[in-house]
C-alpha cells in the first residue's frame, strides 16, 4: 500500500492564514507500515514557520491514530533536513492565529514577554514534547543542514540516521539566547560537548555526531533512504505495544535523570534572554539581523533572502 497526501493546518480565520493553508508544506506518504513525513519548503531549506509546524503536528497525529502505520520517518525535501526556524522568508507568520494544541492562550495581540512565551510554549517546546511522547517509533532521516530548530525536530524523534553530508549546529548564542527552545543538548551529546557546541556555534559533521551518541547511524547520501527504510521495516515487525512501552520506559528514565526539568529551566532562561535583549537593545535577538544569522549557518547552501 502506498498513500500520499499533503497537509496544512486549520487556521483561525485570519486572511494571511487563509492564504497559507493551501500551501503543501508537509507531505504524507504511507508505504505498507511505514509513513514518510516530509518537510516541504525546499526553497527556504525547510525553514520552519508556524504553518509548517502545525501541519507537521497534523501529520504526526494522523500517523499516531492510524493502526496500519507502524514507524514514522521524518525527512526534508531538497538540499537539507531543516535550516531551523523561519527568520526571514516572505512567509514568516508570527502574527497568525492557529487552532491551539496546548492550553496556552493565543499569542496574537499580546505584548512583550507574554507574546513570545505564549507562542514558543505552544509552537516550539510544546509541540516537540508532544512528538517525543508519540507512542510509535519515529526516525529522523537527516541530510545536509540540521540547524537550531532543525535539531529540535530531529531530537523529537527516537532515532537519527544521517547521511555523510549532514551537519548539525546551534548558533543562536550569536543573537543573545542560550540555545534553542527545546534545550536537550546535555542529554543528546553530553555536557562537555554541549558546551563546546553552544559556546562556539560551530557545526559538527555526522561522524562526530555519531561519536557523541547523538546519531544512531551514518550512511552515504545515496543509501540514506534505503538504509533508513530497512531499519524502519525491521522495527515495524516488532510488537506494537511492546515498542510503545519500551519507548515510554526510556523517555521516563531520561526525565527521571532530569531531562524535562532541565528543559523547563533552560526554556525560562531562554525567555529571560529575549526579555533582557529587548530591554537593552530594543530587539529580542540582541539587535542582530536573524535572517543574516540563518544565512550564515547555511552559507554553502545559498539560502535565499526575501524582503
Amino acid at each position: 500500500m502506498c498513500v500520499s497526501s499533503t497537509l496544512g493546518p486549520q487556521l483561525g480565520g485570519i486572511e494571511k492564514g487563509e492564504d497559507l493553508v493551501s500551501s503543501q508544506v508537509v507531505l504524507y506518504e504511507q508505504r505498507d507500515r511505514l509513513v514518510l513525513i516530509t518537510l516541504n519548503r525546499p526553497e527556504v531549506r525547510n525553514a520552519q514557520n508556524s504553518t509548517l509546524l502545525y501541519a507537521l503536528d497534523e501529520a504526526f497525529s494522523r500517523f499516531a491514530s492510524d493502526d496500519s502505520a507502524g514507524v514514522g520517518i521524518l525527512r526534508g525535501a531538497g538540499p537539507c533536513f531543516s535550516a531551523g526556524h523561519d527568520l526571514g522568508s516572505r512567509d514568516v507568520d508570527y502574527d497568525v492565529s492557529f487552532s491551539r494544541r496546548s492550553l496556552w492562550w493565543d499569542h496574537v495581540g499580546k505584548a512583550g514577554a507574554e507574546n513570545r512565551m505564549a507562542r514558543e510554549e505552544e509552537v516550539y517546546l510544546g509541540m516537540c514534547r508532544r512528538w517525543r511522547e508519540l507512542p510509535k517509533p519515529t526516525i529522523a532521516m537527516v541530510h545536509g543542514a540540521c540547524i537550531a530548530g532543525g535539531l529540535m525536530l530531529a531530537w523529537s524523534c527516537d532515532l537519527i540516521v544521517a547521511s555523510e553530508d549532514a551537519f548539525f549546529s546551534d548558533p543562536v548564542i550569536g543573537y543573545g539566547v542560550p540555545g534553542v527552545e527545546l534545550f536537550a543538548h546535555p542529554w543528546e551529546m553530553g555536557g562537555r560537548f554541549a558546551k563546546e557546541f553552544l559556546f562556539t556555534g560551530e557545526r559538527i559533521d555526522a561522524r562526530r555526531a555519531l561519536q557523541m551518541g547523538m546519531v544512531n547511524r551514518v550512511v552515504s547520501r545515496d543509501e540514506l533512504e534505503e538504509q533508513t527504510m530497512a531499519l524502519a521495516t525491521k522495527i515495524s515487525s516488532m510488537p506494537r505495544f511492546a515498542l510503545a512501552l519500551a519507548k515510554k520506559a526510556i523517555n521516563q528514565a531520561e526525565d527521571c535523570m532530569g531531562r524535562r526539568d532541565g528543559e523547563d529551566a533552560a526554556f525560562g532562561l531562554h525567555q529571560l534572554a529575549h526579555a533582557h535583549n529587548a530591554e537593552t537593545t530594543g530587539s529580542p535577538m540582541l539587535g542582530v539581523d536573524p535572517a543574516r544569522i540563518q544565512q550564515s549557518g547555511v552559507s554553502q547552501l545559498q539560502m535565499p533572502s526575501h524582503p
